[in-house]
């Protein structure tokens, strides 16, 4: 993939090889309705680490990372606390989040890796879109979405309060190794 100055994702792989993902400079956030709905919450997750790796056949390209759950932060110290605590995500039984994909497959102007999500120590098929992929000064760069259901990991508490669906938008920076 390769970027035209719009920033979307066209035709022509990035250079095949294994890229480290760099957790400084990589974000990755949460946003959920709450409230029934009447207000949506935006929390961000740190990455612990991963890697992409490109080929040029993209059906065997992958990736893996993993999150720090107990990372969680909003901005409100009492719904984070809240948010990781056993009554949600219960980092102390599950303290990281993983996706591992395999394959990618051309979708528009941008690819759809297929892979699994675990969480609460429940493993769910996702699909993590990337909507951009560029190089810069040596490095990939990664947009990206997907979106979980949360009563798929056995989250299912404070329905209500807290919506069923989490849109994740992941912005990676990776090093070839």
């Amino acid at each position: 993939m390769t970027e035209h100055a719009s920033g979307t994702a066209i035709a022509g792989p990035l250079p095949s090889g294994r890229y480290t993902l760099d957790p400084a400079r990589t974000t990755i956030r949460a946003d959920v309705k709450a409230m029934f709905g009447l207000l949506t919450v935006h929390g961000t997750f740190r990455l612990r680490d991963g890697q992409v790796d490109i080929a040029a056949d993209p059906a065997v390209s992958g990736v893996q990372a993993s999150i720090d759950a107990g990372s969680f932060a909003s901005g409100n110290a009492t719904r984070d606390a809240d948010v990781v605590s056993a009554a949600l995500l219960d980092t102390r039984a599950y303290p990281e989040i993983t996706f591992t994909g395999q394959g990618a497959r051309r979708d528009g102007d941008g690819w759809v890796v297929p892979g699994t999500v675990t969480a609460c120590g429940t493993a769910v098929p996702a699909e993590v879109t990337v909507t951009q992929a560029r190089l810069d000064a040596g490095d990939a760069w990664f947009r990206a979405t997907a979106c979980l259901d949360r009563t798929s990991f056995g989250v299912t508490r404070k329905k209500g309060m807290v919506g069923r669906r989490v849109n994740l938008v992941i912005e990676a920076v990776a090093r070839p190794d």
